[in-house]
């Protein structure tokens, strides 16, 4: 299921990230990586803020469907 699915405060473990490569890619230096732990931090409006590995990051609603839980 896509990550936008957590609740504010639930974690979970990244399965897969679907997209072309430069979107994995560029997810991927983010530190979002398949077997990472992730937690949904807030969501409002278009943008999603993640936890990763004690680092925070801002990301579009459409580009979080691409992380899958």
């Amino acid at each position: 299921m896509p990550i936008n699915f957590l609740s504010p405060g639930m974690e979970g473990c990244v399965k897969r990230i679907a997209g072309r490569d430069d979107t994995r890619r560029f997810l991927e230096s983010l530190g979002l990586v398949p077997g990472g732990r992730v937690t949904m931090v807030s969501s409002m409006g278009d943008n999603v803020i993640l936890g990763i590995r004690g680092t925070r990051i801002a990301i579009s609603r459409k580009l979080a469907d691409r992380i899958h839980i």
